[in-house]
């Protein structure tokens, strides 16, 4: 018969366990600790309490600080699961040297970061500057886009919610009369009355919602005067178009350095289109270094790369104002690279756009003529885009409507209009940035510092969203979210201190 080693859960067993041979040198949770000691200033956190003489302890802002840092490196951002990791885990248990902080004090300690949190994170840039991690002579700008704290489905302009209201309102309305209807009949079961009733009032709740939002909110102007969706679990979100689906989040952006891949500033942003932020990282970014003691001109000279979003008169025109070597194609330069000729000819092969040669002018009636054989009479004399004066010409809506080539024709349906407008150049408004940081992606340098960009930001982003499982933001509101994109960045850029050997001072 086989013989085995008998067991007991019942037994006791006492674990010796010293807390810092928990923290070995070379790994996250070491640096982390090592930091936060040692090089980090927290006193500014001082003035949250006024329990010196009266009073129950705080925590220690260091304690918690370590805490969240190794939390968020793990994947883990909610409050919860973060006080059970306190609990459990040996590590965290180290860390805190075996305090409990509960989900509430974490949150609370992550949400009004507000006055530290950019102190904090130019404390970890100086220590990437003084073990050699920055070049400061390279940038890539990019941005990611994650979800927040919030719900799509109460997205919409003031109008549909609006109707989303009367909707709700109206379902209550049903609701009711079928409730009263229901406590006429005899042998009706309570439970069913009770769940019917707290579905109306979860109804009521949510249209009184949505009518505080109406009442205390306006209309969210987008450019051109047009209104943007608004949010009402989180109006400064936006509606967002990502490589993972539409979500309802926030546009984080990171300059980051190409030498050793350290993020040098981060924002996140209510806004989808990249090209509004590359002033305001810039200004950003200008002003972190100058309080870690860099010049003014820091950026003078700088390669800095971004990608086709961020192609814009104004967002040029700013890196030449800081005299920055900047390398932003626009959205068509594959179409000029003869790397891609191939690809390019099996799109055109595919489909072919008409061009302004397609069309034929005639002089004496000021007119052009389509491949379709329609007649463009003349628009408007002078339009301005993109530094380029032209003059427009329109078709009539009623040739357009049954055109058997409408698919291969200049533009698209535009502002609700049914007939193809074709812009004809006839001269410069002032000086051209898009044309010339054209020509400068189209030269024998440019094609070969551009593609670096990938290399840089790229994998910086792969760190954060898919090693850390950083994915998503669990708070609401601009301010606090960019406190956890912050987080967010201090936990990489402190893994790339760990990975060089952060040894103390």
């Amino acid at each position: 018969m086989a013989k085995y080693k008998p067991y007991d859960y019942s037994q006791t067993v006492l674990l010796p366990v010293s807390l810092s041979d928990q923290l070995m040198p070379g790994t996250l949770e070491f640096a982390i600790n090592t930091l936060v000691e040692e090089r980090l200033d927290l006193s500014q956190f001082d003035k949250r309490y006024n329990n010196d003489e009266t009073g129950r302890s705080a925590y220690d802002p260091k304690i918690l600080l370590k805490v969240v840092l190794l939390a968020y490196s793990r994947g883990v951002v909610h409050s919860r699961k973060i006080e059970k990791a306190c609990k459990e885990n040996v590590i965290f248990m180290a860390l805190t040297c075996g305090q409990q902080p509960d989900h509430s004090t974490i949150a609370a300690f992550v949400s009004t970061m507000k006055d530290e949190i950019q102190g904090l994170f130019s404390s970890v840039l100086l220590v990437c500057e003084e073990l050699g991690l920055l070049g400061g002579s390279e940038f890539a700008l990019d941005g990611l886009k994650l979800p927040s704290n919030a719900s799509m489905r109460w997205s919409g302009k003031m109008a549909d919610l609006q109707k989303k209201k009367v909707k709700i309102e109206s379902l209550v309305g049903q609701l009711l009369e079928k409730h009263i209807e229901q406590d006429q009949k005899e042998g009706i079961d309570e439970s069913a009355k009770e769940r019917r009733q707290r579905h109306i009032e979860r109804l009521q709740k949510k249209a009184a919602v949505i009518e505080k939002f109406l009442q205390d909110n306006e209309p969210k102007q987008g450019r051109q005067y047009k209104e943007r969706r608004s949010n009402v679990t989180d109006n400064e979100s936006a509606t967002l178009h990502s490589s993972h689906g539409v979500v309802q989040g926030y546009n984080a952006q990171a300059l980051v350095d190409a030498k050793h891949q350290v993020i040098v500033h981060a924002e996140a942003y209510g806004h989808g289109q990249d090209y509004l932020h590359v002033e305001p990282v810039l200004d950003g970014a200008k002003e972190r270094l100058q309080s870690m003691g860099k010049p003014v001109d820091y950026f003078k000279g700088a390669i800095l790369t971004a990608d086709t979003g961020y192609h814009s008169n104004a967002s040029i025109r700013k890196c030449e104002e800081e005299r920055i070597d900047a390398y932003i194609p626009d959205r068509n330069y594959r179409t000029r690279d003869p790397r891609f000729s191939s690809r390019d000819e099996e799109r055109k092969t595919r489909r072919k756009k008409f061009l302004l040669e397609d069309f034929t002018y005639d002089a004496t009636a000021d007119q052009w003529e389509c491949p379709g054989s329609k007649r463009l009479r003349l628009k408007c004399r002078s339009v301005k885009q993109d530094n380029t004066l032209y003059r427009q010409y329109r078709a009539e809506a009623s040739d357009c409507q049954d055109c058997q080539v409408w698919d291969k024709c200049i533009r698209k349906r535009m502002n609700n209009i049914k007939a193809k407008t074709l812009n004809v150049p006839i001269g410069a408004a002032g000086r051209n940035y898009s044309r010339e940081m054209a020509a400068k992606i189209d030269s024998e340098p440019g094609r070969q510092i551009y593609p670096r960009r990938i290399g840089i930001v790229e994998p910086v982003f792969g760190n954060i969203r898919i090693q850390k499982r950083l994915d998503r933001f669990t708070l609401r509101g601009k301010l606090k979210v960019n406190i956890q994109w912050l987080l967010y960045c201090m936990v990489h850029n402190i893994e790339k201190i760990a990975n060089f050997g952060y040894a103390p001072a």
